[in-house]
């Protein structure tokens, strides 16, 4: 490989002028040359490496915020598709005779299905419509895997429908694409068909009927629909498009699930991982915080479904070479939304807590004959994701986090000495929670402290050389989340 030097020749400089120099080459026509000065000669050479730069110093932070996963960069489309949501049918439209039915189902932790029965007429129909997650966006040509549970309850055969559908031709429903599939059994089966719309549309809609005879009675679970080209092909995967586009940043770190997800207003609301990882199918449903945080953003019908859950979030740190950094709940519900200290977990009944941390650990890094190890390696993965950092709480503050943050502190120095501890500084880049949180986090000596910042453009300017007198020792600084809002703009 050829190799080229750039020779430049310097003027002879005060000392201060060396310093601005040795800062950016860009700012050469800046240092004010005088001509008859002595000169000196800087050799650029494009084939060697400067100062390292480690592959950590930046990354990707993802949070289930604004349907980010489920509606997002998770590739299902059909909205409620276990029938778990408070309001059974919300995201569908029933007609004819549909029943909620919670005894019975093949999913312990997903209890509810629908029960199909036929009309009584032969011009009136039992089934369902999904409208999805603000639609469906459907191309023409591509193929779209329906997956489903069903059991005939009654009667000697049970026959679905299943239809992609534009509402919004004229006033006109248009079928795009279509199965018909026979339920034969009174055993819980999975069922899979594959569909292609006949054209492109953005609202588009997924329907079920039951078609004749009018006296069986057919049971409906699960109820799932991805395209089939996900990301790395894989079934009941993430987008296509979305995983790229994130993978093409190169990110050499990537941080789950939140952010303020991790917390509830209510503790049993908060994210806990160990529901996330498993069957797709039987993992339980929990309430976003963010259908709620703002009124003028109120979304009822925002939830988390799980199937983007830690085991998926550790294959794409894999997938785009990023450092998995997971965050935990340190036993706290979200402080903004929740001030009664009350609220929080007390500090001798953490065993829980700090032991899902542990159990983390070895779900990661575990030899698969471990418990935790044993199941990823059972979802597919039996080599170890090389976890490395573990992050405990998100913006906590006051004596009340410090308390709890401890002993997890102690238990994982103990039991995973080779994790590196993320503890916070609060949700703000300065101020009394910020003051009072930096002290401790080096007397419990984490080993990096998250600081955020969502301030306006002057701030960012301000702050150029925020961190020129920082201690070289202790703690370092991870900066986990960050937004220039502008003037005058809120969170």
């Amino acid at each position: 490989m050829a190799v080229r030097t750039l020779k430049l020749k310097i003027p002879k400089q005060k000392p201060f002028m060396k310093h601005i120099f040795a800062l950016s080459v860009a700012m050469l026509p800046l240092l004010g040359f005088a001509a008859g000065q002595g000169a000196h000669t800087l050799d650029i050479r494009a084939d060697r490496m400067g100062a390292e730069i480690q592959p950590t110093m930046y990354g990707l932070f993802f949070e289930d915020i604004n349907y980010g996963a489920d509606g997002g960069l998770y590739a299902e489309m059909v909205k409620n598709r276990s029938f778990e949501f408070p309001q059974s049918l919300m995201g569908w439209q029933s007609f004819g005779k549909v029943e909620v039915k919670d005894q019975g189902g093949p999913f312990d932790r997903n209890p509810h299905y629908v029960s199909l029965s036929g009309a009584g007429h032969r011009s009136k129909y039992t089934g369902l419509e999904n409208e999805g997650f603000f639609g469906y966006a459907l191309k023409a040509g591509e193929e779209y895997r329906l997956t489903f549970y069903a059991r005939l309850a009654a009667g000697e055969l049970g026959k679905l429908r299943f239809e992609l559908v534009d509402p919004a031709s004229g006033g006109e429903t248009v079928v795009l694409a279509k199965a018909d599939i026979k339920v034969k059994s009174g055993e819980w089966t999975r069922y899979e068909a594959l569909l292609t719309p006949e054209r492109s549309v953005e609202r588009g809609r997924l329907r079920v009927f039951l078609r004749k005879p009018d006296e069986c009675t057919v049971d409906l679970e699960h109820v799932s629909l991805f395209p089939v080209d996900t990301w790395k092909g894989r079934p009941g995967g993430l987008r296509r498009d979305l995983a790229q586009a994130l993978a093409d940043i190169n990110p050499g770190v990537f941080r789950f699930p939140g952010g303020c997800i991790v917390e509830g207003t209510e503790i049993p609301d908060r994210y806990r991982w160990k529901t996330t990882v498993g069957p797709v199918e039987n993992r339980p449903l929990n309430i976003n915080r963010w259908q709620f945080e703002f009124p003028h953003r109120f979304y009822p019908d925002y939830y988390q479904s799980g199937g983007l859950g830690f085991y998926e979030y550790f294959l794409l740190s894999e997938d785009m070479g990023a450092a998995p950094l997971p965050v935990l709940n340190v036993g706290m519900v979200c402080q903004y939304q929740n001030p009664d200290p009350s609220a929080h977990v007390a500090v001798d009944s953490l065993d829980e807590y700090i032991q899902d941390a542990i159990d983390l650990v070895e779900f990661a890094n575990g030899d698969t004959t471990t418990v935790w190890g044993g199941l990823r390696a059972d979802m597919g993965h039996p080599a170890p994701f090389g976890l490395k950092y573990l992050a405990i709480g998100n913006e906590q503050w006051g004596p009340e986090y410090v308390e709890r943050l401890e002993p997890f502190v102690k238990a994982l120095r103990k039991a995973c000495p080779d994790i590196t501890i993320i503890g916070s500084s609060g949700p703000s880049p300065d101020g009394d929670k910020f003051d009072y949180l930096w002290p401790e986090m080096r007397r419990l000596d984490v080993d990096l402290v998250d600081e955020h910042y969502y301030c306006n453009e002057e701030w960012f300017r301000n702050s150029a050389t925020r961190y020129d007198n920082y201690p070289r020792r202790g703690p370092k600084v991870f900066a986990g989340e960050y937004a220039c809002h502008g003037k005058g703009r809120k969170y």
